[in-house]
C-alpha cells in the first residue's frame, strides 16, 4: 500500500515531531508499504540521509529562529501542500501533522480524491493559542479550523486519554487511538560518563502555556546554594528577554544560557552528561491535560527529570519513580523545584542507576513501539476504505 506523511517538519530537523514521523515511517516501510514524505526543505547545514522513504521537500517560509512557525509560515507550506496532494499519485491513505490549517487541507484534498487520513491530535492547538493570543477572534476561527480537520479523519491517533477527553469536549466523535509518545530509543540512549556536569538543561520548546520562566525563579533560590550550577536552555520559543532580564535581576545571568536547539546525537550527550533535566506546564490555564514529551528523550539518555506543574506529565513521573530513580514531579512553585534541585545535585543517581532508567525507559516506552500502533492504526483505515 502507498501512504502519504503530509507534515510541516521532518528530519533531520531536530524536533521530537521530526523523530516520531521517522519511526512511523520507519515502520510503515518495515511492514512493506510504500511511504512518501510531503514535508519542507531542511534549514542549510542539515542534510536528510537516504532511507526507505521518499522525502519530498518544497522551500517555505521561516521564522527568525529558522522555524516553519506562525499563520504566514504555515500557509508558505498548507498552499503548496494542497496542489502538491492534488495532483500526486494516489495514496491509499494519508498521515497527517498538526497544525490544523495543514489537517484542514488533507480533509478537502482528501475529501475530493476520496482517499481515508489519519490525523495526529496529539495536541490541541487552538487551547494552546488561548496562551498565546487574547484575540477571541483568531481562537474561535482557529478552534473551526481544527474542528475541519478532527472531523474529517477516518481515525485520530494521540497521546493519552486526556486528549481523548478534550477531543470530545469539542463535539469532535471521531475514532480515536490513544498511541502514546515514546523516546527514539536509536538516538538517545545511556552513555556513561566520568563525571557529571553541574547543569540543569531544559530542552525543548518553551512557551505561554509551558511556564518555563518559573525555572528562572528556582534558579536563582537554588544558585544560592549550589553557584557552581548553570541552567541550560537548548530550544526555541516565547519570553526568552524576559527571562534574561529576570536572571538579571538576581544577578544570576552568567549562570543562564539560551541556545538553539542541537542533534539528537548532541542532546544526547548533553543529557548524559547533565545531572538533570527539566520541564514545566503551567497551571490553570485549561491545559492542565497535556503531556510534556520532552521527557522522555532524557530519561532514554539516563538522565532524570524534574518536572513541575500538573497533568498526565506528574502521573507519569511518579509512576516511573517507582521503578527508577527518574527524578521528581513538583508543584508550580519556585521553592519546591529549587528544592527537588537541591535534592538532585546533592546525590544524584550513581551511573549504574542512570543505566537503569535508560533501560527501563527503552523496554517501556520506545519510540518504535509508539510508532508500530500508528502504523497499525493507519492500515486500519486503509481495510476499512476498502470494505465500504
Amino acid at each position: 500500500m502507498r501512504v502519504i506523511v503530509a507534515t510541516r517538519i521532518y528530519r533531520p530537523e531536530p524536533a521530537a515531531a521530526s523523530l516520531v514521523l521517522g519511526a512511523i515511517a520507519d515502520a510503515l516501510t518495515a511492514r512493506g508499504h510504500e511511504v512518501a514524505v510531503y514535508t519542507v526543505t531542511p534549514p542549510k547545514g542539515l542534510r536528510t540521509m537516504p532511507r526507505a522513504e521518499r522525502v519530498r521537500g518544497f522551500p517555505v517560509l521561516r521564522d527568525r529562529q529558522g522555524y516553519v512557525r506562525g499563520y504566514v509560515q504555515y500557509m508558505s507550506f498548507d498552499i503548496p501542500l494542497f496542489f502538491r496532494l492534488l495532483f500526486a499519485k494516489r495514496p491509499d491513505a494519508v498521515f497527517v501533522e498538526p497544525p490544523p490549517t495543514t489537517g484542514a487541507v488533507v480533509r478537502f484534498v482528501c475529501a475530493l480524491r476520496r482517499i481515508p487520513y489519519v490525523y495526529d491530535a496529539a495536541d490541541i492547538w487552538s487551547d494552546a493559542a488561548a496562551h498565546a493570543t487574547d484575540s477571541s477572534l483568531v481562537i474561535r476561527v482557529l478552534r473551526g479550523i481544527e474542528r475541519i480537520a478532527l472531523h474529517g479523519a477516518t481515525s485520530l491517533v494521540t497521546i493519552s486519554q486526556g486528549v481523548v477527553d478534550r477531543v470530545r469536549a469539542l463535539g469532535v466523535a471521531t475514532s480515536a487511538e490513544i498511541t502514546g509518545f515514546g523516546a527514539d530509543t536509536d538516538s538517545f540512549f545511556y552513555r556513561e560518563q566520568e563525571s557529571l556536569e553541574p547543569v540543569f538543561l531544559y530542552a525543548g520548546t518553551f512557551s505561554e502555556l509551558h511556564g518555563a520562566s518559573i525555572l528562572i525563579d528556582a534558579f536563582a533560590e537554588f544558585h544560592k546554594t549550589h553557584p557552581e550550577f548553570r541552567l541550560a536552555f537548548l530550544g526555541n520559543g516565547t519570553g526568552q528577554d524576559e527571562m534574561l532580564a529576570r536572571a538579571a535581576t538576581y544577578g544570576i545571568e552568567e549562570s543562564v544560557t539560551f541556545n538553539a536547539p542541537v542533534s539528537s546525537a548532541e542532546l544526547n550527550e548533553r543529557f548524559s552528561r547533565a545531572t538533570g533535566s527539566l520541564a514545566t506546564l503551567l497551571p490553570g490555564g485549561g491545559y492542565e491535560y497535556a503531556f510534556t514529551t520532552k521527557i522522555y528523550s532524557s530519561l532514554a539518555s539516563g538522565c532524570p527529570v524534574i518536572f513541575a506543574g500538573p497533568g498526565p506529565t506528574r502521573d507519569f513521573l511518579l509512576g516511573a519513580s517507582a521503578h527508577v530513580p527518574a527524578g521528581a514531579a513538583t508543584d508550580y512553585d519556585p521553592k519546591q523545584i529549587a528544592d527537588a534541585m537541591s535534592a538532585l545535585a546533592d546525590a544524584p543517581p550513581r551511573p549504574d542507576l542512570r543505566g537503569q532508567i535508560a533501560a527501563w525507559t527503552k523496554a517501556n516506552h520506545s519510540m518504535a513501539a509508539v510508532a508500530s500502533r500508528v502504523a497499525t492504526v493507519i492500515e486500519r483505515s486503509i481495510e476499512g476504505k476498502a470494505r465500504r
